[in-house]
This record gives structure tokens, sequence and C-alpha cells, in this order.
């Protein structure tokens, strides 16, 4: 199976194109700024170097607002376009994909937000937590994700058995693995919507919408 992968819930993207494990065509942008008319071209230039996928995987939260639209929004064209199947991976199924044995430690992903928030993933979905307010796990634990610096201290400082991995953002390759498991039928679905963890602060206006011209 030949999955085009986009992960771009962090700054900058990340592309590949990987068939059974290979990567066949790969390639990054580093700068959030822009992102949304930089990726197509990046995956374009993948594509022409891979082949038409069979399926698209992309990440779907959580993290960056923009980062998350403008690469859902290209893996939808991408699947429109070719009529292929487009699922979703989250950030903590990419970067769990990575990792080896935990040694009996529960893994915890942290992902920056802001106003000196994180999201927390334990394994059950992603919650928001004020880093001075991070709920104490029942037992050893791993972090990893891009906040993982901040939360591993702040936990340690409490006394928490913690180790700080390595991984920090998802990558397509682990993104493509994620993807090519679910489209098989290995995991269950998931859908290439955005995984956002907090409510819109968009409020409607307290008259309500305007009425349309006549």
């Amino acid at each position: 199976m030949r999955v085009l992968a986009i992960s771009s819930a962090y700054a900058g993207c990340s592309v590949a194109v990987v068939q059974d494990g290979v990567v066949l065509a790969e390639g990054r942008v580093q700068e959030q700024l822009g992102l949304a008319a930089a990726l197509p071209v990046l995956v374009q230039s993948v594509l022409v170097r891979s082949g038409t996928p069979d399926i698209v995987a992309v990440v779907i939260g959580p993290g960056s607002f923009t980062g998350l639209r403008a690469g859902i929004s290209v893996a939808a064209g991408i699947g429109l376009g070719f009529g292929v199947k487009v699922v979703g991976v989250s950030v903590t199924e990419a970067l769990a994909a990575g990792l080896g044995d935990l040694g009996g430690r529960v893994l915890w992903v942290a992902t920056a937000a802001r106003r000196g928030r994180v999201f927390i993933d334990a394994g059950s979905g992603a919650l928001g937590f004020a880093t001075d307010a991070l709920p104490l796990p029942g037992g050893p634990i791993m972090v990893a994700g891009n906040a993982a610096n901040e939360v591993a201290g702040a936990l340690a400082a409490k006394g928490v058995n913690v180790r700080l991995m390595s991984a920090r953002v998802p990558l397509a390759e682990q993104v493509a693995a994620i993807g090519a498991a679910r489209a098989s039928g290995a995991l269950p679905p998931l859908a290439a919507l955005p995984l956002y963890v907090d409510a819109p602060e968009a409020k409607l206006p307290a008259g309500g919408l305007r009425a349309p011209p006549a």
C-alpha cells in the first residue's frame, strides 16, 4: 500500500510517500508562516517523485489551528482528485508508532497550547490543563510531544517518576504506518477532521447574524 502522509500539527510540515515501510519520497517545510501556500507545492513535488498514492493519511491533532486545517484541506483535495481514501491520524498515535517498549511506563503526549496551557493525552483522549495545574499520574510515565520538556520538568518537581522521550514531532513515516493500519482495518476508523480539545472561542453576535442583503 502506497501512503501519502501529511504531518502539519506542529510548526512546519513533513510530507512523505511510504510503501511497505520504505520512504519513496519526502520533503519538509520548516516555517509556519505561509504554510497554507507552501504545503500544496511540497505535496506536489513529493508525488511527482513517488507516483499516485493508494491512500492519504493526515495528522488531525491536537496541534496548531492553522497547520491542522492546512494539512487536512490538502489531504482532502488529494483524496478527491485521485479518488482515494483519506484517513485521520492523531498526534499520539503517530508519536507512539515510533516508540519501542516503554518498560511498563504509560505514555503521555504533551502538546503546547495557548495562554500557558498544554494538552495532555494519556491514552484516552487529550485534555487541556494549565502548566501549573497538571494532573498527577498513578505511576511511572514517559512524556513525548512538543511540550514534553515543560511537562516533564513540572511533574519531576512534584516527585513524579517521569522520563523524557526524544520524540517531539510526528514524522510522516510514522503517520503513514498508522494510516496503512487504519486503512487495512487493523485500527478503528478515524475521520480526517480537526481534533480540537478546547471549545471554539468565536461567538455569534448577541443579536444574531445580520440578515442577508436584499
